[in-house]
């Protein structure tokens, strides 16, 4: 099965495996150089349900997020990256989403019945409201472990000067 699917196959497939009482659990994120805590993240994601969803953002997004020199990996390669990790089901390269009501209505199409995130997530507020429309649990699953991609990208940049 091809696991990096559009937005419209991917809410067939939630509706499918929801008619099926499976659980879906959602999560989302850059993943620019995946790292231990991006595995960690979306294995204790997995574990919530039966299948896992990540919206994945898009290239503009990230250089509005983290800087003109990110990402690192294109998002059609970040897909295909996150693909052949084990504990992912279903990857939604999302378009370049300028609004938190763009993202609700791409959240409330796939009805997951899971928001998985990270403790001390920035965004924490916002899901909470889409699970709340959704009847969704929202669900900590990790500390923000002290992994990050924009450290790791800062090291290598120092090395290479």
């Amino acid at each position: 099965m091809n696991k990096i699917l559009n937005l419209n196959q991917a809410i067939k497939k939630s509706e499918e495996l929801r008619n099926q009482d499976k659980i879906v659990v959602l999560v989302g994120g850059i993943f620019d150089i995946l790292h231990i805590g991006h595995i960690l993240f979306l294995q204790e994601a997995k574990k919530l349900g039966d299948i896992l969803i990540i919206l994945l953002e898009s290239d503009k997004t990230v250089k509005k997020l983290k800087g003109s020199d990110r990402p690192f990996n294109t998002q059609k390669d970040r897909a295909e990256i996150l693909a052949v990790v084990s504990s992912t089901d279903v990857i939604i390269p999302l378009p370049y989403i300028e609004k938190d009501e763009e993202y609700d209505r791409v959240v409330i199409s796939l009805k997951p019945d899971i928001i998985a995130v990270t403790k001390n997530d920035p965004d924490i507020i916002h899901k909470k409201r889409q699970a709340e429309i959704l009847h969704a649990k929202i669900v900590e699953v990790v500390e923000r472990l002290p992994y990050s991609t924009s450290k790791l990208a800062q090291l290598l940049k120092n090395d290479i000067a």
